[in-house]
């Protein structure tokens, strides 16, 4: 198998739909070999089964994030069944929606234990292995982490978070050789607005209105994985997320009266 990223080991959280899953199809293209991690059983052996039907190589390892234990065991999984992992992609998440008077400190309790706290637990899970590879990790961020939206608190402090974490992280982890990357993407097709408060799918749910501004979750996958192949500190997706993070930082006061006026929700992200 020829690529990118010929004989080496990806392993990916949230693989059973979206970004993630569009990330294991690339990946697998580019030569790896994927272990796919996330709680939908049925759809991370479906896709193990078309990855393999390509010739490569292709784990399908049931998964909770939010659940002390279960990432260590899976890493731990993945290590003897593939030997090492050189890439590990901690993309598990979903988006919390609601004013702050409509929200309970459970709703973000709730966030957080996916959105940041299942990313810390991946990030130490995969610590050691990535340091005896002198590997990559990569951090699903959001341009959410860069603009804060009305009704998108939850999410956009979440999202806040992992940039952070992303950007501290770096240099600490340089001296073990391991790169960090952090993505952040604008709107791109997934199941996220089909996801409730309480990370349940809904697949009766209608499209949102921003539909027709997305960009495939193919096309943002090419996008990440050239940019974990280079190591970018970040790869921001789609052209309407980049303007959106520049007019942040250069013209933070527009943006602020932009969305004052407007009452974007967090199912309609930035």
């Amino acid at each position: 198998m020829t690529g990118r990223f010929a004989g080496k080991i990806v392993l990916i959280t949230g693989a059973s739909s979206g970004i993630g899953k569009a990330l294991a199809r690339e990946f697998s293209n580019q030569g790896a070999a994927i272990a796919l991690l996330a709680r939908r059983a049925e759809r991370l052996d479906a896709l193990a089964a078309e990855l393999r039907a390509t010739g490569n190589r292709a784990l399908a390892m049931p998964c909770d994030v939010t659940r002390d234990g279960d990432i260590e065991a899976t890493v731990a999984r993945v290590t003897v069944e593939f030997g090492h992992i050189d890439v590990a992609v901690a993309n598990a998440g979903f988006g919390v929606a609601g004013d702050l008077a409509d929200l309970s400190l459970e709703d973000y309790r709730r966030q957080f234990e996916t959105n940041v706290f299942g990313v810390l637990r991946t990030a130490y899970a995969v610590l050691d292995p990535l340091t005896r590879t002198r590997g990559t990790l990569v951090l699903m961020g959001s341009v959410s982490g860069h603009v804060a939206t009305p009704s998108a608190s939850a999410y956009s402090m979440s999202k806040f978070a992992v940039r952070a974490l992303a950007e501290a992280i770096r240099g600490e982890l340089a001296s073990r050789g391991i790169g960090v990357v952090l993505i952040s993407p604008g709107f791109v097709h997934s199941e996220i607005s089909r996801v409730d408060n309480l990370g349940r799918f809904h697949p009766e749910a209608k499209e949102p209105s921003h539909r027709r501004f997305e960009m495939s979750a193919e096309k943002a996958a090419r996008q990440i994985v050239r940019a974990v192949s280079r190591r970018r500190r970040e790869r921001v997706i789609t052209v309407h997320g980049k303007l959106a993070v520049m007019l942040a930082r250069h013209m933070p006061r527009l943006v602020a009266w932009l969305l004052e006026r407007s009452r974007v929700s967090r199912r309609e992200p930035i």
